[in-house]
């Protein structure tokens, strides 16, 4: 559970930085149905687009970590989920919007979870590994 937990934090993180790059590089031509929202849409979007490229670099920072830190990955996951829970409230009051965002509202949900139960893998592993060490011994990664 601790690889999976590394590998799909390395996944979130490197896939958040390019989408987030991709919407700074290509404003409301990465948003389907907003090439033609205006500047304002525009200037908004390539913001959130670097935001969001914030927001992955901080998931790579999460799983470098040795072991990946439970309460950062939580409240990643937790911004993710407020996204999805902000889809939501659009498709409520906006009505239903392109099929890919509809999409993008599944994942936002759906990971959360998953990253929940995860969240404190690496740290249980290494508690496990560090017990199983003979006194006086160091444990491995603890001079990393």
């Amino acid at each position: 559970m601790a690889r999976a937990l590394r590998a799909l934090a390395r996944l979130m993180g490197w896939t958040c930085v390019v989408i987030g790059v991709f919407h700074v590089l290509l404003g409301n031509a990465a948003i389907p149905g907003a090439g033609s929202a205006g500047a304002t849409v525009d200037s908004w979007g390539r913001f959130m687009g670097a935001a969001f490229t914030g927001y992955g670099l901080a998931w790579l920072w999460a799983a470098r970590q040795r072991p990946v830190p439970a309460r950062p990955v939580r409240w990643l996951a937790g911004v993710f989920l407020l996204g999805g829970a902000g889809r939501l409230l659009s498709l409520v009051v906006e009505g239903r919007p392109h099929w890919f965002q509809i999409a993008l509202a599944v994942l936002e949900l759906g990971l959360p979870p998953v990253f929940f139960r995860l969240a404190d893998a690496d740290e249980r592993a290494d508690r496990t590994d560090t017990r199983a060490v003979p006194a006086g011994q160091q444990a491995h990664g603890a001079a990393d």
